[in-house]
């Protein structure tokens, strides 16, 4: 079925869903600049999920939420990750799937598979590198057989990080040898707050994490060439000088996804030189990090056994200390959470001063030398970020497919969209990326 025949440009799946009514919302306001702006033409574009009337009502509370009497006409598909049938139907309908059903561990792959099957691009927000690398080892030479793009961590979880190590690197005077990134989630007067299908997906990622030895194992047989000048990992608890703030490291998938990437672009660009990278979470205290650092250690504790694992599963709001809740955050606390990145690269001041080996360890090689400082801020991160996060990478799939990899596959936002204007597209959203300093490593 060719793409042009196809009903609709984009579908969101799951838009029922905690998240996928943000992401409603958010796509309404995406149809409304595409159509006004003249650049491709007006976007088509329906929901899916399991139940037609939750998805009549999200219309109407979408609807009312945003004052856009438009949305309770947007078109309803029913499907089901039970029903392959319901599943392949859907995705025919549609040049892009945009996946809201989460966790993705046990509701992505049938997803994945029926929009490999029929030719269907496909994005979703998981932050899950289980599921993220089974389904590049399952799916990435039948995407890649098939023209399609199948995209994960599109959303949080991992579009800021791979934009924002991309334009550090666009910053720099000359190629980096690594980036360290210090994450800061900025609560509002309500507090800040999360859906638990978050907390869940975390739960069962720590539960599995042994899966992925074996998964990487297969998925990348070569290790990457080991850098001559490397970047030690900070201890669990250190200070950030570059932003003022104690750290831990950030648990979430970026650190995984931005690897899966480097060794994308060492494939297409055999002469690039591997990144080292890193993610920190700023805390604000020394006894934050302590208490951070031994309430994730119970967690992972809890969530490796089956009966403290359903206790977890079972009270989240008493285990995550009011963090995570069915409810997930209030409209106030959306409204005024935000968060910012801080990445420093550090490099050299020319292609020249790095050396010549494309490994990065040639006996020729100096010291890095220069220091670039860059910054990235935006709205709140789960249910406002993520929507548009999620939606701009649809438009450069939808608008810009002649930027990305011809072949298609099973790719990370970073190597999908390194030649598009996704940073642009995200500029236009609020998300704004600073080039903060550029100097010498030693100051």
């Amino acid at each position: 079925m060719s793409s042009a025949s196809r009903k609709y440009d984009l579908v969101i799946f799951g838009a029922s869903g905690f998240t996928g009514q943000y992401a409603v919302e958010e796509m309404a306001r995406v149809a409304e600049r595409e159509a006004s702006s003249g650049g491709g033409g007006a976007i088509k574009w329906a929901i899916a999920g399991r139940s037609e009337a939750k998805l009549k009502d999200t219309l109407k509370a979408c609807s009312d939420q945003t004052k856009m009497e438009q949305l309770k006409s947007v078109p309803i598909i029913i499907a089901d990750v039970s029903d392959a049938a319901s599943l392949a139907e859907m995705a025919k309908q549609t040049k892009v799937l945009v996946s809201c059903v989460g966790p993705y561990r046990f509701f992505g792959e049938p997803v994945v598979k029926a929009c490999v099957e029929n030719g269907t691009n496909y994005l979703d927000v998981s932050g899950e590198p289980q599921f993220l690398e089974s389904m590049q080892l399952k799916y990435n030479d039948t995407a890649k057989a098939n023209g399609v793009y199948i995209v994960g961590s599109c959303g949080w979880d991992s579009v800021p990080c791979e934009m924002g190590v991309q334009f550090t690197e666009q910053s720099a005077p000359g190629p980096l040898n690594s980036i360290e990134a210090f994450y800061k989630m900025i609560p509002g007067p309500h507090g800040a707050a999360a859906h638990y299908g978050t907390w869940q997906s975390a739960i069962h990622g720590f539960a599995h994490r042994g899966e992925l030895a074996s998964i990487r194992k297969r998925l990348f047989p070569d290790r990457l060439p080991r850098p001559k000048h490397r970047l030690t990992p900070r201890s669990l608890i250190s200070w950030s000088r570059e932003t003022d703030n104690w750290c831990v490291p950030f648990p979430g998938s970026d650190r995984s996804v931005v690897i899966r990437t480097e060794r994308a672009m060492r494939d297409r660009l055999p002469d690039r030189r591997p990144l080292q990278f890193f993610p920190y979470l700023q805390v604000g205290s020394l006894f934050n990090a302590i208490v951070m650092l031994l309430l994730g250690s119970v967690f992972g504790i809890m969530a490796s056994f089956k009966f403290t694992r359903r206790l977890l599963e079972s009270y989240p709001r008493l285990f995550s200390l009011g963090v995570f809740s069915h409810q997930g955050p209030s409209r106030k606390q959306v409204e005024t959470t935000s968060f910012a990145m801080t990445f420093v690269g550090v490099g050299w001041a020319s292609a020249a001063d790095a050396g010549s080996a494309k490994d990065g360890n040639s006996s020729d090689l100096k010291a890095p030398s220069t220091r670039t400082v860059t910054k990235l801020v935006g709205p709140e991160p789960g249910y406002v970020a993520t929507p548009i996060c999620l939606l701009q990478a649809a438009m450069c799939v939808l608008r810009e497919s002649d930027k990305m990899p011809k072949k298609g596959g099973v790719l990370t936002p970073g190597s999908a969209f390194r030649d598009t204007k996704l940073i642009d597209r995200l500029k236009s959203c609020g998300l704004e990326f600073t080039k903060v300093l550029v100097d010498d490593v030693s100051q």
